[in-house]
């Protein structure tokens, strides 16, 4: 989902590499929603999704000659976004190493009253579970880049989402499958 037609893009950065504050305002405007949008499915709180959406841009500023052109320019920017949100539950120390504390009783299905919908139940799980959720199902990134970003093994990256998984889908109401 490209912000800017091709010939903008190629108009544009030049002047952001130079530097030139009109351009890095236009470009900061065509990708904030996109980026502030991605924060907010990782960070917990609005707070640190504004902090990450600044922290990517100040990167994408110092880094924009780094970015050579192969692939979208959203993507180089969608991966900054992430890794900044990343950090950003590192630094909060909002995850620990086991995320989806199995020993902790689920509620069972009764108990929940009405059907919460998605967006409530995503609420609902520990930063990771739920990063790794939005960075898989709705990214489109793979086990072994978020294996990556996260610092930790593919199989971890399986098993947050696959738990995950389980746990939308006994919140929401559906039987889960065998």
């Amino acid at each position: 989902m490209n912000a800017f037609p091709l010939v903008q893009e190629e108009t544009l950065l030049p002047l952001v590499r130079r530097g030139d504050p009109k351009a890095q305002e236009s470009l900061y405007r065509a990708y904030q929603a996109q980026v502030y949008a991605l924060a907010r499915r990782i960070c917990r709180t609005r707070e640190d999704a504004e902090d990450v959406l600044q922290e990517t841009f100040l990167e994408v500023f110092r880094s924009i000659g780094q970015y050579r052109g192969n692939g979208s320019l959203w993507g180089w920017i969608r991966t900054i976004a992430s890794s900044k949100a990343l950090m950003r539950l590192r630094r909060n120390k909002y995850r620990d190493t086991d995320e989806l504390h199995d020993d902790v009783a689920m509620p069972r299905r009764e108990d929940t009253g009405l059907r919460m919908d998605l967006e409530a139940a995503l609420e609902r799980l520990s930063d990771t579970a739920r990063a790794v959720v939005w960075l898989h199902d709705v990214e489109g990134y793979t086990h072994d880049e978020i294996a990556t970003m996260m610092s930790k093994t593919v199989s971890f990256s399986k098993s947050q989402l696959a738990r995950a998984h389980a746990r939308l889908r006994l919140w929401l109401g559906e039987e889960a499958v065998a």
